[in-house]
């Protein structure tokens, strides 16, 4: 019987300034994630509502774009909205 020779481990990648230097700075906080995390979940359990109208969200992009709002109105690190014509 004819061995098959043993599989290299992948070589490890190097760590450039360019790599490290797009991981230290976000776009997003932690806490703007959690709120967009929580809108997303409270919109599964069929529970957020579109501004203070009865209708429901029922797309997960405006599940977002709510989120992302709250956390711009708490004064949380997100950037700013490309389509807002105040800017």
């Amino acid at each position: 019987m004819a061995k098959t020779p043993a599989k290299k481990a992948p070589a490890a990648r190097k760590s450039t300034a360019k790599n490290t230097a797009s991981k230290a700075a976000r776009k997003y906080s932690p806490a703007a994630s959690a709120q967009v995390a929580e809108d997303l979940h409270e919109m599964h359990e069929g529970k957020l509502h579109i501004g203070t109208s009865d209708k429901l969200v029922t797309n997960p992009k405006q599940a977002i774009a709510i989120g992302l709002a709250q956390a711009r109105r708490a004064g949380k690190k997100v950037p700013p909205n490309p389509n807002d014509p105040k800017q």
